[in-house]
Formats: structure tokens, C-alpha cells, sequence
């Protein structure tokens, strides 16, 4: 019997599965599965040989099972990616919900529901094109996210309301897998600021 595939709502009738996680999978995610095989190993259904305790498990679980499992503390505003979203976005998703199992142990979701955090990004300079460390500050309470372009810096180079702000990821317009082109409007005109973070989470 067909089942919709466990990691995304991605493409009917997946030809994979992870027989560690006991999911079925499509093939492209199935690629994201076997870059974390301290977790997940994965196989062919139709091509490969199955031995009868795997075929038993696989059985056993499935994807419901699986779904009700490894998300049932999914916070409401996280993003569920689908199989049309970047490679970072679909890979995140399962990382957060099989390797780290975010969504099982909320307790682990902190980085997410924190209302202030500060690090650094990688960003694009204006004139040269070179991209350079800076400070990031995203604060809920001034619902605002701020950049400097020093990290003693005491007042910062940008602020970006929330409420005005877009990002997209632009892996291809930055030349990083992980780039994101974050657009925002400053004296009732668009600007565009492109970063990127050498970790996906």
C-alpha cells in the first residue's frame, strides 16, 4: 500500500525508505537522509535487497507512525518546507526533526523562541562585492533586526523592522548554499542586504 512520504509533503509513491527511521522517503530527500547516517540509512524499495527484520520494522512504523513520533511538538510558527523549497530549507527540517529531534524534545527549540539573538553573518559590501563578518542582532522586543558594521560598534549601521522585512534564500545570486537575500524598506525605498552563515541551522 502507497504511503505519502514521511520527511516532506514531496512527491507520491516515494521510491526510498530509511529502514533505521522506518520511513518512506522520495528521492531527493532520500540524498539529505544519507548525509546523516549515524541516523538514518536508506534503500532503494524497489532495487535493493531488504532482509525480512527490515521489511518487519518498516512495517511496524511507517509514516504515520514516524509523523506522530518525530513531530508531534512541532512549534506552530516554525516553517514546514515542501519538496519546491531550497535544498537548505528541506535538509534543516529533517536534521531538526531526526538528528536533533527538536520536535520531540522542545527543550531544544530555545534558538527558535528566544526574543533576542546576536551573532555573526557574512555580508555582502556595497561598493566591492566582498563579503565581510558583521554583527546581526535580531530583537523581538524592538521587533527589529540590526547590523553593524563593527563588532564594538555602539549603534548599529541598519535597522530593518520586522514588519518590513522580507528574506529569501539566494543560494545561486550569492554564490553560497546557504545565502539569503534579505530586503527591507528604509526612507520609503527598497534595499537589499545578501548574507550567509557557513551553518545551515
Amino acid at each position: 500500500m502507497a504511503q505519502p512520504p514521511e520527511c516532506l509533503p514531496c512527491l507520491p509513491d516515494p521510491d526510498w525508505a530509511s529502514y533505521t527511521l522506518g520511513v518512506f522517503i522520495c528521492l531527493s530527500c532520500s540524498g539529505i537522509h544519507r548525509n546523516i547516517p549515524q541516523v538514518s540509512k536508506v534503500k532503494s524499495v524497489r532495487l535493493d535487497a531488504w532482509e525480512e527484520a527490515q521489511v518487519e520494522f518498516m512495517a511496524s512504523r511507517g509514516n504515520a507512525v514516524a509523523r506522530a513520533m518525530f513531530q508531534s511538538k512541532v512549534p506552530p510558527f516554525y516553517y514546514r518546507p515542501s519538496a519546491s523549497d531550497c535544498q537548505l530549507l528541506r535538509e534543516q527540517w529533517i536534521r531538526a526533526k531526526y538528528e536533533r529531534q527538536e520536535f520531540t524534545h522542545p527543550e531544544r527549540q530555545e534558538p527558535y523562541s528566544a526574543g533576542y539573538r546576536e551573532g555573526f553573518l557574512w555580508k555582502r559590501g556595497r561598493d566591492n562585492g566582498q563579503f565581510l563578518s558583521r554583527k546581526f542582532v535580531l530583537t523581538e522586543r524592538e521587533g527589529a533586526l540590526k547590523y553593524f558594521n563593527r563588532s564594538d560598534a555602539k549603534e548599529p549601521k541598519a535597522i530593518m523592522k520586522i514588519e518590513h522585512l522580507n528574506a529569501t534564500f539566494q543560494p545561486a545570486k550569492i554564490g553560497h548554499p546557504h545565502g539569503l537575500q534579505v530586503t527591507y524598506l528604509k526612507d520609503n525605498s527598497t534595499r537589499n542586504i545578501f548574507v550567509y552563515h557557513e551553518d545551515g541551522k
